[in-house]
């Protein structure tokens, strides 16, 4: 992922906010399924081969989640391009 821009702290928080809103079960990641989710509300159009596929980029270090600091690289960098 490319170098995030400085964020302040209150875009911090609405960012976390929406990062909690999709993470359903509450275990401080989002999992594939849940990602696909998120992308459905951001891109309705989005194809699952997608969501995986852009799943497997932004979870950067490989461990089936994307924790926040991977979704907040995401978020500032490129959530748009999915």
């Amino acid at each position: 992922m490319s170098e995030a821009k400085a964020l302040t702290e209150q875009q911090i928080e609405k960012i976390r906010e929406d990062f909690l809103f999709f993470d359903k079960d509450n275990n401080g990641c989002i999992d594939e399924q849940e990602f696909f989710e998120l992308l459905k509300v951001l891109s309705p159009k989005v194809k699952e081969h997608q969501a995986r596929e852009g799943f497997s980029i932004i979870d950067e270090n490989n461990d089936g989640a994307v924790d926040f600091d991977e979704f907040l690289s995401w978020w500032q960098n490129s959530w748009w391009e999915y």
